[in-house]
């Protein structure tokens, strides 16, 4: 084979896990594409699939072992030539990978990502290209956002976090790669940044000596085309006045805060290694709620933690009802090797980690059902991720509302909708998953 007969084989991706993770992979297939290999949505027409994989925790990694299978069966039927294995799964398990799974090409570290194009060339025997620097990423998210990883690692050694040994200690990426980088994007239409790492709240802390969050927002929110900035991933301890003052003021930042704050019993929170304790976390919350009312919260939290007692969960339940967060995940806890919380004793059962994740979802989604109603009537300028054929309707969201993990805006076509540009939407109900609205 040649590479003019490469430049003629079509590439698909599925990509599992995080945002940073559809981050790693996006740029994975711009370097393909740029190389001249077509990207394709569907894996049944590509001759190469990358499977780009999460190890977070065990759902994610059998969910990864699912779908590799899934491509292992294609690979075998003939309707894939070459299978190709990347992310976290492989960084985490390197030695078991080629004998659960032999029908995969290349397992990829992620210290390998740069190497694509030379990784597809080695699989058909190709003498390997000059690798090159690019800022071209082939979206597989709606154009109108992309997300703008600005680290990787972290440095944070939470005791129920896999992430420090996969991805190593916190490395911010330099400002000016990440101002081209997002220049690019302005250039291909994208028209909302959200920023996202394991902690976005230290950026350019390794980097510069001090943290320097605000100043890459600032250069960031100067970019013509590039519409709204919005932060994921904050820690608490790092959220401070200076912070929330410059979010408040700047017109492009999103008023939108996403904090993990995981747990609000002090001796959970401990154990955790979090660094905030109960009060510290009232204090931020009531912060912003009573000096930036028009700064909405989104956050996390972990229930059936080791040890937790019916108590400490009533705690919970109870900062739930009186702090009224905005939106709120919540995941069970996840017994993960190699991690401080895995030694601990009193591990809850899965009957009682299930039970307890059913009663603050149903807990909250009230709180939320109230809050949604309070939103009827009010209009928004809406961004325009895509188009519901079936429904006959446009998606999009507004800056109170992150794609993808938060509610969306549906609305029917007025007349000056269009995906990719904003427009202005009342909403007029909320039926459950999604607000509705009426373009104005």
């Amino acid at each position: 084979m040649t590479k003019n007969e490469l430049m003629t084989k079509k590439i698909s991706a599925i990509s599992l896990g995080c945002d940073k993770n559809k981050v790693d992979l996006e740029k994975m297939l711009g370097k393909a594409e740029e190389y001249g290999i077509e990207v394709v949505a569907d894996v049944t027409e590509a001759d190469i699939v990358i499977v780009n994989t999460c190890s977070f925790i065990l759902q994610a990694e059998e969910e990864a072992i699912s779908t590799i299978i899934e491509m292992e069966q294609l690979k075998r039927e003939g309707v894939i030539e070459k299978l190709i294995v990347s992310g976290c799964f492989v960084e985490r398990h390197p030695n078991e990978m080629k004998e659960n799974f032999p029908d995969v090409d290349k397992f990829m570290l992620l210290r390998e990502n740069e190497n694509i194009v030379t990784i597809i060339e080695s699989l058909y025997d190709l003498p390997a290209s000059k690798t090159k620097k690019t800022l071209h990423r082939v979206l597989t998210s709606p154009k109108s956002y992309a997300y703008l990883k600005i680290a990787d690692g972290c440095n944070n050694v939470c005791s129920f976090c896999t992430i420090p040994r996969i991805r190593g200690r916190y490395k911010s990426t330099p400002m000016d790669e990440l101002v081209a980088e997002a220049k690019a994007l302005a250039e291909f239409g994208v028209k909302e940044l959200i920023l996202v790492a394991q902690d976005t709240t230290r950026y350019g802390e390794d980097l510069y000596g001090k943290n320097s969050l605000i100043e890459l927002c600032e250069k960031l929110s100067r970019i013509k085309g590039i519409e709204w900035i919005r932060i994921h991933y904050l820690y608490p301890e790092k959220v401070d006045k200076t912070l929330l003052d410059y979010i408040s003021n700047n017109p492009k930042m999103c008023k939108y805060l996403d904090i993990p704050l995981q747990h609000i019993d002090d001796e959970i929170l401990r154990s955790m290694r979090r660094k905030v304790g109960e009060s510290e976390t009232r204090e931020l919350v009531k912060l912003i709620k009573d000096e930036y009312p028009e700064i909405k919260i989104r956050s996390t939290f972990i229930v059936g933690y080791p040890g937790e007692t019916k108590s400490q969960f009533a705690s919970l339940c109870k900062f739930l009802k009186e702090a009224e967060l905005d939106y709120v995940g919540f995941f069970t806890y996840s017994r993960e090797p190699n991690t401080a919380a895995y030694y601990l004793k009193k591990q809850l059962s899965q009957f009682t980690k299930k039970r307890r994740l059913k009663k603050v979802e149903a807990l909250q989604s009230k709180i939320f059902l109230k809050k949604a109603n309070e939103e009827i009537g009010k209009t928004y300028r809406v961004l325009v991720d895509q188009f519901d054929e079936t429904r006959g309707e446009f998606i999009g969201h507004s800056n109170l509302l992150s794609p993808n993990v938060d509610f969306a805006v549906r609305f029917v076509d007025g007349g000056n909708a269009k995906i990719g540009s904003f427009t202005t939407v009342r909403i007029v109900d909320f039926d459950g998953s999604d607000y509705i609205g009426e373009n104005v």
